[in-house]
């Protein structure tokens, strides 16, 4: 299998996290709770601790997956932009999987300052926070918007990809930071998939295509938790993990949701990309090849490329770069079909 076209290969033992202290901020989302699922499903960790803003959603989500059955369980209020409450809900924490942002385009772009405070503060706050509280691993989500950014979203979270690569330098690799980047997922609450199958349960007469030529990458929560979960394993500090997934066009996804409503094209959104990108021509030269990813190496003097090389990992050609409209792995209607099946949506 050279790529993930089902649940991800851990490549190791889940019950390596049992008797951990967890931590993942972003909690509530669509990937918070997916993890604590997966967590809850395949290890016993001492303490698992959903980290959000939101006591609402801590309700909801406390209401479905109780402490009263989940002994390891904490739901701990706190924002990433209180590095002081950041630290005292990380005391005794191994491990923390940072999924917090605010992740809406147009919010972004209409809302500057609060994107930065959330986003690049803090980022900044989780790498100071995990620093002093003393955890051992600390891995980031990231999103394909951050590579050659166009909006403020994008620019806002490669900075914090910056941020979190530059943490191994702060800490002398204690704890290791490493950062996973992917696509979109199928079936999130920001997914197309949902706003699709609303207009159609609604009676509408077309889906909107913004661009039928628009292609983007795709990935299931399952997988995307599982990628973390591998990626938190197999990291020294400093990695940019990226899954090597198939690519599929927006249009024909929706024609798969909904083959006898026509689709009619309204043009591309402000700050979006008619293809995405993960890996640029100029990262391709720090790009080592896995069977199932891509690991984009740092530059740091301790890092180690063998970890990768024992793998299997290869150097990627030259001018290389990791588009979704390039990508030599696509998804077909039965490959959709069997994601969305998964996933619910």
């Amino acid at each position: 299998m050279a790529a993930l076209d089902g649940n991800v290969d851990l490549g190791y033992d889940p019950k390596e996290l049992d008797g951990q202290s967890i931590l993942v901020t972003g909690g509530t989302g669509s990937f918070g709770q997916a993890f604590v699922r997966r967590i809850l499903e395949c290890s016993k960790p001492r303490r698992l601790i959903v980290f959000s803003r939101d006591e609402l959603k801590q309700f909801d989500m406390a209401n479905v997956l109780r402490p009263s059955e989940h002994p390891s369980l904490r739901y701990f209020i706190g924002d990433v932009r209180d590095v002081d409450r950041l630290e005292m809900a990380m005391r005794g924490v191994d491990i923390v999987v940072h999924a917090a942002a605010m992740k809406q385009v147009g919010a972004a772009e209409y809302n500057p300052f609060e994107c930065i405070r959330t986003n690049v503060h803090g980022a900044e706050n989780i790498v100071t926070a995990s620093i002093r509280a003393g955890v051992k691993k600390v891995v980031a989500l990231s999103t394909d918007k951050a590579c050659s950014p166009i909006n403020l979203y994008g620019a806002s979270k490669l900075a914090s990809d910056k941020i979190f690569i530059a943490g191994n330098y702060l800490s002398a690799l204690t704890p290791p930071f490493a950062v996973v980047r992917y696509g979109n997922v199928l079936g999130s609450r920001g997914s197309v998939v949902p706003f699709f199958r609303r207009l159609v349960a609604d009676g509408a007469d077309h889906l909107p295509i913004t661009d039928l030529r628009m292609t983007r990458f795709w990935i299931t929560l399952r997988q995307g938790v599982d990628f973390v979960l591998s990626s938190l394993h197999m990291m020294q500090g400093g990695e940019l993990f990226i899954p090597r997934i198939p690519s599929m066009k927006v249009s024909e996804l929706a024609r798969h949701l909904a083959p006898d409503l026509p689709l009619r094209e309204i043009g591309i959104r402000p700050g979006e990309k008619l293809h995405e990108e993960m890996i640029t021509v100029d990262d391709s030269r720090n790009t080592l090849r896995l069977r199932d990813r891509y690991v984009l190496a740092p530059v740091l003097g301790e890092w180690d490329a063998s970890r990768y090389t024992e793998r299997g990992a290869t150097p990627v050609e030259n001018g290389f770069r990791y588009t979704s409209d390039t990508n030599t792995d696509w998804l077909d209607s039965p490959g959709l079909a069997r994601m969305l099946a998964e996933t619910g949506a």
